[in-house]
Formats: structure tokens, sequence, C-alpha cells
């Protein structure tokens, strides 16, 4: 029978294989039908189905449970189980509410045939089961291990053991999770098994010869069985040096201020713990370290550097060094002061083992768009200016402070109206060092500005009341400056706009000057005309001239010239 044959096993979920013969009983009212084999753990609670886990018959007489020495217990019908076994099964049996067997505390002496016996009415039906018992080992570990493995030499990596199992586990190698073979040449493995005589249970152990290669430097072992694996291990690999080379740990390309620091490094195993640095032909020995630093190096570091083992000087390896520099200069490079209007010469030489790079000129912290150029100072080029030029992660910077000084000038004086009443005089004036302003008239309001390259600014709000003068005075240290404006009341400015508003154009202004000319002109014609026609008179009073009508004449020849000269003039002012 196969398994597919027994529909019931399906329910079961024991590990179980059907046995393959079947016996039969002497009786021939008796029948054994097909048992089945049970794996086990050690040391658990093992169920033994009867009947395959089949539900039993309603009309059954009795249950009967026994193995191959005796019997375990029965169960009338109707009644309770009775446990009729003797010696060690007599406190580890039951029976539970299907029929089943359960077996505490497995052994390996447990490895017995178990039979459920049905009695009914017309017969006797048994079913056998082969219990077999099996147990992971206890713990898997790797013992007896190499100090270290030489390359070429075969040597006993170590001892690979499995404690306490049942049946006696399977043992196998691995390198970096790769299964080791016995080849009899670079891996061989030999295995050993001992039974322990109390319990019964199997250790065996397993060892390994191993002949290193380079590439197992790293290597790391295990051994396992089908459960179990034991910790990962490592060995030290020994080999000789057979190459160095030299390094250098550092920023590239490396500047002067930075830190060297040379690396030897060998390829044996261990690696050696000392060297001999050679240092632009100077030999330094280094001991228990592989590295040499060189802080703040300069541009006389360029050159040569080696390393070599100090017990085989013919072990070296050498590297080329080139170590960066940037230099500039500026002049002026302190603080400079020039009068204002002359000449200022700026000389920057850079000199570099790349290519610099100008990054910006600045004055007072603001970026120019290029190199200030001082033909003729103003005192607008005071200031501290700087220069930077980097390469790489080099960076230089020169700095100066101009100072451009002279006896202030007023560059504007003028005159604002502010409201109905008041004038605003504002003087702007340039200067250095700083210069004072004076007015000379007082006023109220008065505000100076921040003094901004060299420029001040003075407000003074006045109300006038005549016309007048007003001066600015600008001094300092150097000297001083003025400058007057006129100032007239808010009435006249009033008064002459009007006037102004009113004004003929310029070709009625010409007409205009033409006729008054030509009125005065003829005034003074008449006018010396009425002085010799008077002195006339007077001269004839001596000849008896009627002086009544001379004098008439005269009065009226007045009135007349006075009558023309009011025309003219109405003229004039038109």
């Amino acid at each position: 029978m196969i398994m597919a044959d027994c529909p019931e096993l399906k329910k079961i979920h024991w590990r179980c294989v059907v046995i393959d013969e079947a016996h039969r009983l002497k009786n021939r009212n008796c029948k054994l039908l097909e048992g089945l084999k049970l794996m086990n753990l050690y040391g658990e609670t093992i169920e033994i189905p009867c009947n395959k886990g089949a539900l039993k018959p309603k009309d059954l007489y009795m249950i009967k449970w026994k193995y191959d020495n005796g019997d375990l217990f029965t169960k009338p019908k109707d009644k309770n189980v009775s446990v009729v076994a003797s010696n060690d099964y007599k406190d580890r049996v039951s029976m539970d509410e299907n029929s089943s067997l359960l077996l505490a505390a497995a052994t390996l002496k447990d490895e017995k045939s178990f039979t459920c016996m049905l009695v009914g009415p017309t017969d006797i039906s048994e079913y056998p089961v082969k219990l077999q018992i099996r147990k992971a080992p206890a713990r898997v570990e790797v013992t007896e291990r190499a100090a270290e493995l030489k390359i070429g030499t075969p040597t006993q990596l170590g001892q690979c053991s499995a404690h306490d199992a049942y049946r006696a586990a399977n043992i196998t190698w691995y390198k970096d999770d790769k299964t080791l073979v016995d080849n009899q040449k670079g891996i061989r493995i030999s295995s050993t098994q001992t039974v322990d005589k109390t319990t019964g249970l199997i250790t065996t152990a397993s060892v390994l010869h191993y002949t290193a290669e380079k590439e197992d430097t790293y290597a790391v072992f295990t051994c396992r069985t089908q459960n179990t694996s034991s910790f990962p291990v490592s060995f030290t690999i020994t080999y000789p040096t057979e190459k160095i080379s030299l390094h250098a740990i550092s920023d590239v390309p490396l500047m002067e201020g930075d830190t060297l620091t040379l690396t030897c490094k060998a390829d044996g195993n261990p690696p050696p713990t000392s060297f001999n640095f050679h240092i632009q032909g100077k030999e330094v020995k280094v001991k228990n370290s592989d590295t040499y630093t060189l802080t703040n190096i300069t541009r006389e570091r360029t050159g040569e550097y080696k390393c070599s083992l100090i017990d085989n000087a013919a072990m070296v390896d050498s590297m080329n060094i080139t170590v960066n520099y940037l230099d500039m200069s500026l002049e002026p490079s302190s603080m400079v002061t020039k009068s204002a209007g002359e000449r200022l010469a700026l000389h920057l030489q850079v000199n570099a083992s790349g290519t610099p790079i100008l990054e910006a000129w600045t004055k007072d912290n603001i970026k120019l768009d290029k190199q200030p150029k001082f033909d003729k100072l103003t005192y607008a080029d005071t200031g501290k200016y700087e220069v930077v030029v980097t390469m790489g992660t080099l960076i230089k910077k020169a700095t100066f402070e101009l100072i451009v000084e002279g006896v202030p000038v007023i560059q504007r004086l003028v005159k604002e109206r502010k409201g109905n009443q008041h004038k605003v005089l504002i003087c702007v004036a340039e200067g250095y060092p700083k210069p004072s302003v004076t007015w000379s008239v007082n006023g109220t309001s008065a505000v100076e500005s921040p003094y901004v390259n060299g420029t001040i600014t003075h407000k003074l709000t006045i109300v006038p009341r005549v016309n007048l003068n007003v001066s600015c005075t600008v001094s300092n240290e150097l000297g001083e400056s003025s400058q007057q404006i006129n100032v007239s009341t808010l009435y006249e400015e009033v008064k002459m706009d009007k006037r102004d508003s009113s004004e003929p154009n310029d070709s009625t202004k010409l007409v205009v000057g033409v006729v008054v000319s030509l009125v005065l002109a003829a005034v003074i014609v008449g006018l010396a005309y009425w002085l010799y026609a008077k002195k006339s008179r007077q001269g004839s009073w001596k000849t008896g001239e009627k002086e009544d009508g001379s004098n008439e004449e005269s009065k009226k020849l007045e009135e007349k010239i006075d009558e023309k000269l009011e025309e003219n003039s109405q003229k004039v002012e038109v």
C-alpha cells in the first residue's frame, strides 16, 4: 500500500512513512494491518495514532496498546483506561480521546514497535507503528584551532565537533559559504564518532587539514550539520613581504601650508610595523607605524620621497611630490595719504606654480568691476581697498588704505522755497579731513548729512525779513573756502515772480528799447533848445524887450516838455 491508497493518512500531521511488508496473526480470525513508521525528537512527548488516526467503530469491545515486550494498557467499552505496563513505561504512557498512545520523554530505548489492537464482534485488528528517535546535536563548535596558517604549508585548521546527536551527525566544512571537499591535496578531511555509553548519543568529530593560499587572508571558515552551524572562525595567514608601496595622503593638488602624510604599505602578513622613510635624501626611521607626517609644508619640500623595509633596504618604493605655491605683492600696501588732484600708481605682482585667478577688487567691502585707477584723485577715492587672488585652495589677499586730503571746496550753494515763509539754504562741500560748515546768518532746523566719500551736505532753514546776501563757509585744518548767495524776502520773490510772468517777449523788449532811446534823444534835444532860448531872453532884458511875453512862452515850452516826458515815460512802462 502506498500513502495515496490510504486517505485517512491525509488527516495525520505526524512525520510518517508506510511500511511495505505486512505481517498477519496466526489466529485466522485476526488480521494484522499495515503499519506506520514515526520519526520523533529525543526528549519530546510522542503521539502514536491508532488505526492510522481513523475513527474507531462504535461496536468495539476493547482497545489495547502493547509493545514488543508486553502490554501497556487496555480500555474496555464504556470503561476507563487500565494501565498494565511496568518498569519504565508505567509513568510515561497514557491514551488521549482519539485512542492514540501518548509516550512522554522519548529516549533511544523507545525505538520499538508499538501496536494498537481493536477487538470487535467478529475479528481482532492490529495496527503496528515502528517508532524511530532523532536528536540534533546539542552544539557544533570548532576546537583545536591553528594559531596561524602559512602559505603552501598543510596545517590542521581545526576540529569541528557535533555533540550528543542521534543518529550520528554529518559534518560539512565551508570557506566563505563554499563547501570544502576532501581532495587529498590542499584539503583533507577525516571524521570520528564517539558513543555515550549511558545515553547512546553520538558525538562526531571532523578534522580539517588545509593548505592556505594568499587569497585566504580574510577567509572565514565554518562547519555545519543538517540543522546546526558552528560560529564562523578566521585565521591569520602568514606570508613574507613581496612588495611595498608608498602613498601620499593629502588634498590634491598639494599646496603650501598643507599637511602631508606618507604611508608605506607592505603586502606581507603579518605586515611589517617599522619602515625607513627617505625625505629628500634624509633617512628617517619610524618604528611601530607605517606613516610619517610633515606639517605646514613649503615649496622647498618638492622632490623625491622613498620608503623601505628596515631589515631589507632593497624592498623600496618612491614617488615625486610637488608643493604648489602662490605669492602676491601690492604697492602701496599700507595707508597712503595724497592730495586731491594727484596721481597714485598701483603695482600688483603675482608669482605662482600654476595659473592664478584674480577673484575681485573691493573698496570698503563693496566689489568693484575692475582694478581701480587713480590718474587724478578725488575725495571719493578715499577708502580701504583689497584684492584677492586664488589658486586651488590657496588664497592670497592684499590691502591698502587711501586718504585723499585737501582744502574743502564748495561744490554747490543753492536755495529752495519751503512753504509760504521759509527758505532752505543748501551748501555741498568736499574735503578731507571732514570740513565744518558755518553760515553768516542764524537759522533753524540745521541738518548735516553723513560724511561719505569726502562729501558733506549742510542744510539751513531761515525766514528772510529783508533782502540779504548769505555766506556758506567750509573749513578744515588745511584751510577754508566761502561762497555767497542772495536771498530775497518772500514778498519780493512773489512780486518778482508776478512781474516776470507779465514781461513781454524778447522782440517786444527790443522795440520798446528802441522807442525809449528815440524819445530820450528828442527830450534831450528839446531841453537843450529850451536852455538856449532862455539864455537868449536873459540877454535881451537890457534892450527893453517885453519880458512878460518871453516868460509866457517859456512857461508854455516847459509845460510841453513835461507833457512829452510823461508821455514817453508811459510808453516805457508799457
